[in-house]
């Protein structure tokens, strides 16, 4: 029986690759594509190692599926399993796990390849797969879950410490292995983008233009060759007969300079999920794309999740070098390359992190300008790409009335909305005002020699150029604080945006604005089809669980840096009650 399994899987095999061999033999017929040559590195090419080579030699966590495996292995023997977030996940939605880059998630479920049910400051909910990384090591965990001991446990505890000091060594070995050891998978996924993909559609001009193949792999093969130099770098660091004395910070330094060309790509990232997702409409390209896998004999994730590869990449190297210097002692010869290492690689995810943040953002401020009744003037997208804060003041006008208004501090200015008089949940556009040209001015309570009127919980703006001043009053003082506070949070973030170059492309924000508009008021129909997070249940212990998933989760796909789509309707709800933005 198991030899005719086998012989039928085999024969399988070879019938989809026959397939797909045919699929692209008559396309390449019709279109009359030359095929460039293969891709070639300044030290010569690549050994030809397939994805099973590389996972002979490696840990199962890195094969199709493997890391959920070996999670559910862990949870059900007891053990303590936690991953690490690689990017913010903002989340308005109370089903969902929200947190901070760098943030420590212990993974109580992972039965679902998109979707972990975890538990971060108390709070149990669903997260997105893609948003962490897996601890490498888990031993040390148990230890931090540890409380108070009694008397005749303090002397196995010591015995306990002294093991795990001991045992360091081991951990160090543990992160420089797999530090290697996802380099080399990863040199694999970017050479079937360039190889198994990119190289085929240039083959087919008939299906792909120039400025698609650019919009949808970006400066892939540029990263492509760097990384492979750099895992050459890495290579020759490498301390095969004692991982642990490895020295790899120098590698990450002498190349820190190279992984800034992941900000181009990055920046491109959502463009090309948009562009990819349109082709995906048409049958044809749906089965270009999985004939381009199956020749190239790539594990089996669809073209976006390959794509989204160096965008997780570049994330996951400062949480790796964090761990490696948890393990590293000040006596070690790496410690301090490691340690400027760790700071360079996470100032640049940190950049990704803010612009995945920004992007949306921007999606959200489109569909809630396509909210106000009577807008005017240019989009609020012209100028700014986040809302720092909202709520209800008191402006005082120049002739002393007074006007009860809503206000959205966004980076750049200050936009004032009227509430409808019977639909609380309707807003009229009333004006703005440019925080670049204002200067802020704390009132203290009593008589403003400026409006001659007393006044409490006030401030006021007053104008660089015109010197025009606006009064604002708050309710409460603690209102008045978080105004100040905002309009400080506003200057300084329009100050790191320069710093860091952080600009959001006219295009961006031109399909932002016409996604709102298509979709209408809040009704958001996504660009792609995204998991959405399962139901909230009830929990019971560990091993009781029977969390019932979806029937069928659709295949993840990837806008705005990953972001897996949610319900709209809480978004507005929220809006619907007038109540700011949170991070």
């Amino acid at each position: 029986m198991g030899l005719k399994t086998e012989k039928y899987r085999e024969e399988k095999n070879l019938c989809l690759l026959n397939h797909a061999f045919c699929i692209l033999y008559v396309l390449e017929k019709k279109d009359g594509g030359t095929e460039p040559s293969a891709l070639v590195d300044d030290n010569g090419s690549e050994e030809d190692l397939s994805y099973e080579d590389l996972c002979q030699a490696s840990p199962r966590y890195l094969q199709p599926g493997g890391e959920q495996l070996a999670i559910n292995e862990l949870i059900s023997d007891g053990n303590v399993v936690c991953a690490e977030a690689l990017w913010d996940h903002v989340t308005m939605d109370d089903q969902e796990l929200g947190f901070k880059a760098g943030d420590v998630i212990q993974v109580l479920e992972a039965s679902n390849k998109d979707w972990w049910w975890g538990r971060s400051e108390d709070k149990e909910a669903w997260f997105p797969a893609s948003f962490v990384r897996l601890r490498v090591n888990q031993e040390e965990l148990s230890e931090n879950s540890i409380s108070t001991r009694s008397e005749e446990q303090d002397e196995e505890a010591s015995q306990s410490r002294h093991r795990h000091c001991e045992n360091k060594q081991q951990m160090r070995t543990n992160v420089i292995r797999e530090i290697m050891d996802t380099e080399r998978v990863y040199i694999k996924h970017l050479r079937d983008i360039c190889e198994g993909y990119l190289r085929q559609c240039r083959k087919h001009t008939g299906m792909f233009t120039v400025a698609q193949l650019a919009t949808i792999f970006g400066n892939i093969e540029d990263i492509y060759k760097f990384q492979r130099k750099f895992l050459k770098d890495l290579e020759k660091q490498y301390n095969k007969e004692e991982p642990h004395l490895s020295e790899i910070g120098s590698c990450f330094l002498q190349n820190q300079e190279g992984f800034a060309i992941y900000s181009e790509y990055c920046n491109n990232h959502p463009g090309a999920c948009l562009e990819l997702a349109n082709l995906m409409k048409q049958g044809k390209y749906r089965h270009f794309f999985e004939a381009c896998r199956l020749l190239q004999q790539m594990i089996d994730i669809a073209i976006d999740g390959f794509l989204l590869t160096p965008v997780q990449k570049i994330c996951k190297y400062p949480l790796q070098l964090a761990e490696l210097l948890k393990y590293t002692t000040q006596e070690h010869g790496d410690y301090s390359n490691i340690k400027a290492a760790y700071e360079a690689m996470k100032n640049v995810a940190c950049l990704i992190n803010e612009r995945k943040r920004k992007l949306e953002s921007i999606d959200k401020i489109a569909r809630w300008q396509m909210s106000i009744v009577g807008w005017e003037g240019l989009d609020i997208l012209d100028r700014s790409s986040e809302l720092i804060h909202s709520g209800e003041l008191t402006k005082i006008t120049k002739q002393g009335k007074s006007q009860q208004r809503m206000f959205f501090l966004f980076d750049h200015q200050l936009v004032s909305c009227k509430k409808d008089l019977l639909r609380r949940d309707m807003l009229y556009y009333k004006g703005r005002l440019d925080m670049d040209e204002m200067e802020l001015v704390d009132l203290g309570d009593g008589r403003d020699k400026d409006c001659n009127l007393s006044v409490k919980n006030a401030f006021k703006l007053v104008s660089r150029t015109t010197d025009e001043v606006y009064l604002f009053c708050a309710k409460k003082q603690e209102d008045k604080a978080r105004w100040l506070q905002a309009c400080a949070d506003e200057r300084r973030r329009v100050q790191e945006d320069q710093e860091m170059g952080m600009e959001i492309s006219e295009n961006q924000k031109k399909l932002a604005m016409l996604n709102a508009q298509k979709t209408g008021h809040g009704k958001s129909k996504g660009y792609n089809r995204c998991p959405v997070a399962p139901p909230h249940q009830s929990l019971h212990p560990i091993h009781q669980r029977h969390i019932t998933m979806p029937t069928s989760v659709p295949q993840q796909q990837v806008f705005g840096l990953a972001e897996p789509k949610r319900k709209p309707s809480l978004f507005w709800h929220t809006f619907n009650r007038l109540t700011p933005f949170r991070k």
